[in-house]
């Protein structure tokens, strides 16, 4: 308490001494007349200059104190002022920027010291770009390697008993036998074979089986150790203190290569008999559809052991028996993918596993790679240049062979090590190393998924390439897509091997309209796209057929009805979704993507579909802006049809219109029973000239009912003066003769309408002004 009011006495009176100092330096005289008239008195200039020698003295000792150029009182440059000037702001920068790390180390942060590191950091390692240059540290290793990626390596699918079963269908477990069983496997996977399915693939056999007997649907599919592992209860002496059993050098170890099934069952015996072993596999991804787990390493305190699972494929299920034996500990290291690998190509399964990867990230490891942990317990370096090599490769060489032993060499002894400090983070309690064989528990419970390939699956890989594509290229991508995937599946490829997803991207993006510009969009090219480029080429082609239209957004998609989307589905599983037939001159469309209803009569049609009228026809957008459907090619023709019906309506009433008029004449001809004649009218009178109003309402066909007959009486046209139209006879000739020009010509007159036909003969009329009779 006496400390924290000493420090608030101090900032008041800190802050009080500012003040004053400021109210003081206020009062001083301004600059300008004021200034001027105080520096006239010689007593006020001697204080200012004593006053101001002992201000820059005090600061070039401040300046001097913090290390800075304190050369403020120097006047002989001149330019003195400027250089002084810009001492003090560098004295300030420098005098502020320490006092605010002094106001950062008395608040606990301290910006001069190394960051405090978590026990076992390693920064890390630079990437070389080539794994065959001699890093520093590296001994006696020779400086040059076998390749690691091996071109002419037979393909060992050619090799194995089963048929890779890369078809469009969920996986089915291949599991027939359960050791260790609580609960038996259920019937319909006791039988690896069933001789009414021998000619269909095996998957496609399991589906077609359970939907001839209707049993066992959900326990197809379900993980064959799913209630051993429910059930599974840690034993007690896992949960207490071991003491860590130190690793032999791998010199003295004893190493043993398993290719034959003998080798294979002697293993299988050796492992039943142990408490613990560790397990890693070597996988290849590139030359293979769904993956091939080409080595198994499993090492004991005694042996290691490398199992060839490429040669031992279908008899790798033997090892089931110690696998699921759950006495026995199993030792992985980041175990997810492990899993699954181990289901997908040989059937096998794990109870009790514990993975060293969990481990780390419950102790709050720097980082949790086996690399990592292999320094950090084993002070070993791990050499990690063969970490993606070519496993198929047969012999292995003895480099990768080393390699893949020491992935489980020293694995059991982290295990010991890890559980240890677990228990010692824990104060002795074996609630977090619980939770690890909880979490490891969990990783045993995972299903392989085989990639299934349906018609919005090129839509995610788009998303991730972030580029906005119009209604061709992303056409042309969702074919290439769909290529690609059906012909790594025919091949047992990649994806990426046969076209690369940048190679993909390039094509659609360039839709080349020759063959020769798909080679050019690829570097290098690949094998199957050199091959195929003219299919390629034809894809490319039907995606430029299709319109530039707006691309619809997801949120479009997404707004699309359950009916319509369901109805899509069922429509393009067709090899032709769209179905024109012509039928009483009328075009119609069977499709998912409209929506109408017919006025006509309905046919039937398979599905539910209808044949709509031409017609009025209703045209659902998302079906217009739809890159799989040619729905616009329907509507062109449909728009064009509008166009046609529109000109013969527009002929038929103007037909119609013709024929009213004709009979509006007829009519008036019986009427009058005979032509009208003229009525003479006075000399000069002026007829008025009907109104346009009027002679298009005459023309128009009256909607009211006619009149009789009786009632119309013709205007009288005898008693008319119709000599008003013949003028006055002039005594001259009427007829033009060019070579007569006598000026005394006069004017003639024509008094018949409402306006004056006069002319001068022989006379231009412009400029003259006529005199126009009154209307």
């Amino acid at each position: 308490v006496r400390l924290l009011f000493i420090n608030h006495f101090r900032n008041i009176y800190g802050l009080g001494a500012v003040l004053s100092a400021t109210k003081a330096s206020a009062g001083l005289p301004q600059a300008g007349d004021e200034y001027d008239f105080y520096r006239s008195f010689p007593g006020f200039q001697e204080f200012c200059e004593s006053q101001g020698d002992g201000l820059l003295h005090c600061m070039s000792q401040i300046m001097q104190h913090h290390g800075c150029r304190s050369h403020v009182r120097d006047q002989n440059k001149l330019t003195g002022l400027e250089e002084r000037f810009d001492l003090v702001v560098d004295s300030n920068d420098v005098i502020l920027e320490r006092a605010g790390i002094l106001l950062d180390e008395a608040d606990g942060v301290n910006r001069n010291q190394q960051p405090v590191m978590p026990a076992g950091f390693q920064p890390p390692k630079i990437v070389v770009s080539s794994w065959n240059r001699k890093g520093p540290g590296s001994g006696s290793r020779s400086e040059t390697f076998r390749l690691l990626h091996a071109k002419n390596v037979t393909r060992p699918q050619l090799k194995f008993k089963e048929r890779i079963d890369n078809s469009n269908t969920p996986f089915i477990p291949k599991i027939f036998i359960k050791p260790n069983a609580r609960k038996p496997l259920p019937a319909c996977k006791t039988s690896r074979e069933r001789p009414e399915d021998l000619d269909v693939p095996a998957a496609l056999a399991d589906l077609i089986h359970q939907q001839r007997t209707q049993e066992h649907v959900d326990d197809m599919f379900a993980h064959p150790y799913q209630y051993e592992l429910d059930h599974l209860s840690t034993q007690e002496k896992l949960l207490s203190k071991p003491e860590p059993q130190m690793y032999k050098p791998m010199a003295e170890t004893k190493f043993s290569f398993i290719d034959s099934l003998e080798d294979l069952v002697a293993l299988n015996e050796k492992l039943c008999k142990l408490s613990e072993f560790a397990v890693d596999l070597e996988h290849h991804s590139y030359r293979s559809f769904l993956g091939l787990t080409c080595l198994m390493q499993i090492s004991t305190r005694e042996e290691d052991f490398i199992i060839d699972t490429l040669e031992l494929r279908s008899e790798m299920y033997i090892l089931n028996e110690a696998f699921t034996d759950p006495s026995i500990v199993k030792v992985f290291h980041g175990a997810d993918s492990d899993i699954e690998w181990l289901q997908r190509d040989f059937g096998l399964y794990v109870v009790n596993l514990f993975d060293t990867h969990q481990a780390s990230r419950a102790l709050n490891l720097a980082r949790h790679s086996l690399d990592h942990l292999l320094k950090h317990f084993c002070s070993v370096d791990s050499d990690k240049r063969y970490q993606l090599a070519d496993w198929r490769i047969r012999p292995l060489p003895d480099e990768m062979v080393q390699y893949a032993r020491t992935d489980t060499h020293y694995l059991l002894y982290i295990y010991d090590c890890v559980k240890v400090q677990l228990l010692d983070f824990n104060h002795s309690q074996p609630g977090l190393l619980q939770s690890v064989w909880n979490k490891s528990k969990d990783i045993s419970l995972k299903k392989y998924v085989k990639p299934i390939y349906t018609e919005e699956s090129y839509l995610e890989l788009q998303r991730k390439q972030k580029k906005s594509l119009n209604t061709q290229q992303l056409t042309a991508f969702r074919l290439l897509f769909a290529w690609r995937d059906k012909l790594a599946r025919q091949e047992d490829e990649s994806t990426g091997f046969v076209l690369p997803t940048h190679m993909m991207n390039k094509i659609s993006e360039e839709l080349p309209k020759e063959p020769q510009g798909i080679i050019a969009c690829c570097n290098p090219v690949p094998p199957l796209v050199r091959q195929q480029v003219n299919e390629l080429h034809l894809l490319v082609q039907q995606a430029r057929e299709m319109p530039l239209l707006k691309v619809e957004t997801k949120d479009a998609q997404k707004s699309l009805s359950v009916a319509q989307m369901k109805a899509r589905q069922i429509t393009e599983s067709f090899q032709n979704p769209f179905r024109m037939v012509r039928h009483d001159q009328r075009l119609t469309l069977i499709s998912d993507c409209i929506l109408c209803t017919p006025t006509q009569s309905h046919f039937c049609v398979p599905l539910g579909f209808q044949y709509l009228p031409s017609k009025d026809v209703h045209v659902n957008k998302n079906a217009k802006f739809d890159p799989s459907s040619k729905i616009f090619e329907i509507s062109k023709r449909w728009k064009l049809q509008s166009i046609e019906q529109q000109q013969k309506e527009m002929e038929a009433k103007k037909k119609a219109k013709e024929e009213a008029k004709e009979q509006a004449r007829k009519e008036s001809a019986k009427s009058g029973g005979k032509k009208r004649e003229r009525v003479d009218g006075e000399v000069g009178e002026l007829t008025p000239k009907p109104s346009k109003k009027l002679m298009k309402s005459a023309e128009k066909p009256q909607k009211t009912e006619a009149t009789p007959q009786e009632s119309f009486k013709p205007f009288d046209y005898s008693q008319s003066d119709l000599k008003v139209f013949a003028g006055t006879k002039s005594k001259d000739s009427t007829q033009f003769d060019p070579n007569r020009q006598d000026e005394g010509f006069k004017k003639k007159v024509f008094a018949s309408g409402n306006r004056s036909m006069s002319f001068l003969a022989g006379k231009s009329d412009r400029g003259f002004r006529h005199n126009w009779p009154k209307r």
